[in-house]
Order: C-alpha cells, then structure tokens, then sequence
C-alpha cells in the first residue's frame, strides 16, 4: 500500500486520464427510438486499458498492482461522499414514497437470475461476488471488506463491475428510452427505476428519458437522483443482510445439483 501511494507515475498517469476524459465530457446519439449516453467514466476505463502493459506500455505490471491496491482507498472516500450527499437530504428521504426504498428488493432478481446462470457456466466462488448484486462501487467496497478483492469473490464483484461500467451506461440509456417509447410505464416510473445505486447508469437513463419528456425533464431527475440516493443507502444494508446469505445458499444448492457435491466454503477475510 505505501509503495503503491509512492508511485507517483501512476498518480501522474490516472490523472491525465481523467483530465482527458473530462475534456471530452458526455456525448449522445440516438439509435432508432432510443438514445445512447457515453459518459466520461467509459473513456478513462478504456484509456486505462489501452496504456496497460499488453497496448501502449505507459503502465508496467506492477503500475497495475499498485493500482489495484489503491482500489480500497478510493472506494473509502467515495463512501465517505455518501455519506456528505445523505445528511443534508434526510428530509427528502423522509417524505420520498416508501416505494422508493421498496424497489431496493428488486435488486434480488441479480441472485435470483444470476446465480444459476453463473453455476452453469461454470464459475466457483466466483459466483458470489458476481451474482450478490449489480456490482457496483458500494457493493464491490462490501466484498473486498468480507472476502477481500484478491480472492475469487473479489473477482466476480471486480469482473462484473467493470461490464457493469463498459455497458451498463449504453444499456441503461436503450433500455430506458425503449421501454419509454412502448408507452407501458410512465416516465416518471421509469425515473424512479433508474436509480439502482449507480451514479452513471441513473444519469444515462434520466438523460434519455429527459431529452424524451423535457416538459417533466426537472421531475424525472429529481425522481432519478432522489432513488439513487436511497439505493446507495440501503442497498448496502440489503446485501449485507439478504442478498449475499442468499447467493451463499443457492450457490450451496444449484452446485450441488450441477456437481453432485457441495463446494467448499471460504475463509471470511481477517480484520
């Protein structure tokens, strides 16, 4: 952890890429009756790719190690901006419809779906990290601090998180907007929905559905951000207390069908 702080090269590297990415900013286009949102979170993890070692060499193996190290420092502050956004909206949360919290249960359809799919296709423990949610930045904070983000665990919360980041935003921004021009839900329902406890995935979908609806373009992101607020909230609270002794005891059952025998269990991480 000390010599991944000391690695300056690294720090010089990941802020010019995020300058550039910023640079760049938010760009959209439509694609049939929908619109695609590309945010500046996708053009720093692609640039990061392309300057890793096997592409243009401006990050060596070990560049790579230290960054991963660094992963939990970052995911502490972004808690910690949480919890600054939190306090100050106590009282909208408090007159926001409780079907804004309610909806938290609909994250459980990840284990629900995911975990035979991933015992299936063959992965282990790997299925845990994966499947306990959609992966995103409190969820993979959640298993790093349990299981620890070198273990398989760690991989399938990482592996996830990063689809969930290359894609997530280019699906929510269709899905948001396709399912808007069917006319089943109201716009303002689908604002609610977006809010999954992704920052990049909720401002994807309410882009589109503003540009969509502008005369309700102001409720649809108060909705949105109101909805994200309180999925980053609780759905901490809902993995660690449902979602993840649930994907531990399908993992149990469905490899057991798969396999004919229960996989063994790992080591919680130490402190």
């Amino acid at each position: 952890m000390i010599e991944a702080i000391k690695n300056w090269k690294l720090h010089v590297l990941v802020l010019i890429l995020v300058i550039v990415a910023e640079w760049i900013g938010a760009f959209s286009f439509p694609i049939g009756p929908g619109k695609v949102v590309l945010l500046p979170m996708l053009y720093a993890l692609i640039m990061g790719i392309f300057s890793g070692p096997k592409f243009l060499k401006l990050a060596n193996h070990k560049d790579m190690i230290d960054a991963g190290s660094l992963i939990g420092v970052t995911l502490m502050l972004l808690m910690a901006k949480y919890g600054t956004t939190v306090g100050p909206n106590i009282p909208m949360i408090l007159r926001t419809s409780p079907a804004l919290i309610l909806q938290e249960f609909g994250n459980l359809g990840t284990v629900i779906i995911g975990v035979p799919v991933a015992v299936y296709l063959g992965l282990r423990r790997e299925t845990i990290g994966a499947a306990h949610s959609i992966a995103r930045e409190p969820n993979v904070a959640l298993i790093g601090d349990i299981y620890g983000l070198d273990t398989p665990e760690g991989q399938g919360v990482m592996g996830v998180y990063i689809c969930g980041t290359v894609f997530g935003t280019i699906f929510f921004g269709l899905m948001a907007t396709f399912t808007a021009a069917l006319g089943i839900f109201h716009p303002l329902a689908l604002a609610m929905a977006s809010g999954v406890g992704s920052a990049s995935m909720m401002t994807a979908s309410v882009g589109a559905l503003s540009a969509m609806f502008p005369e309700i373009a102001d409720k649809i992101q108060a909705l949105g951000a109101a909805s994200n607020m309180l999925s980053g909230l609780d759905g901490v609270y809902m993995s660690l207390w449902l979602a993840l002794p649930m994907t531990e005891w399908m993992y149990q059952k469905f490899y057991k069908i798969k396999y004919g025998t229960y996989p063994s269990k790992s080591a919680v991480k130490e402190g």
